[in-house]
């Protein structure tokens, strides 16, 4: 299983090729330093609205986060979730959560995927009006809204969705 290389590095093979352990503690290198590069640009980044959560009263009860997604040579992009919005007099918490999504643009559609727990498959409603995806959700205790840009042109027709877990996944044909 373990070969010595010219060098005297040491391979391992997985049945997927041989690897050696300089290969992967460079790899690992690397990705620390992305990591590091990508949490300083993130640190540059202004945002319009940013909350302060210090000034949340207490007994609040609210869902702030952030996605932070990159794209190849592309700059970061945050995007917030939650129901805690930034007001003039400081931050509120809304009745009504922002759930986080992802969108991808495949090859012939665009695939939405949507972190919506605690609703049944039955209360979320989907609405696209031009490039525009109007998500919501109401069930007993939760309510979700969100509108998503799509990509490009689509189809409304071929909307295909599956909730399963908490995750809603749409598909819809481009046109």
């Amino acid at each position: 299983m373990f070969k010595k290389k010219k060098d005297e590095e040491k391979e391992i093979d997985f049945g997927l090729g041989k690897i050696g352990f300089g290969g992967i503690f460079k790899g690992v290198g690397n990705l620390i330093d992305l990591a590091s590069k990508l949490s300083e640009e993130a640190k540059e980044i202004k945002k319009e609205g940013e909350i302060d959560l210090s000034k949340i009263k207490k007994g609040m009860k609210g869902i702030y986060g952030f996605s932070l997604k990159t794209l190849v040579g592309g700059k970061p992009v945050v995007e917030t979730f939650g129901n805690v919005k930034e007001s003039p007099k400081g931050p509120t918490v809304e009745e009504v959560r922002e759930p986080i999504v992802d969108t991808f643009d495949e090859k012939d559609h665009i695939l939405i995927i949507a972190e919506i727990p605690g609703v049944t498959e039955e209360k979320i409603k989907t609405e696209i009006s031009g490039d525009i995806l109007k998500l919501s959700a109401e069930d007993t205790d939760r309510k979700y809204a969100k509108e998503v840009l799509l990509p490009s042109k689509v189809k409304p027709e071929t909307l295909e969705k599956t909730y399963k877990n908490g995750v809603l996944e749409i598909k819809i044909k481009k046109a």
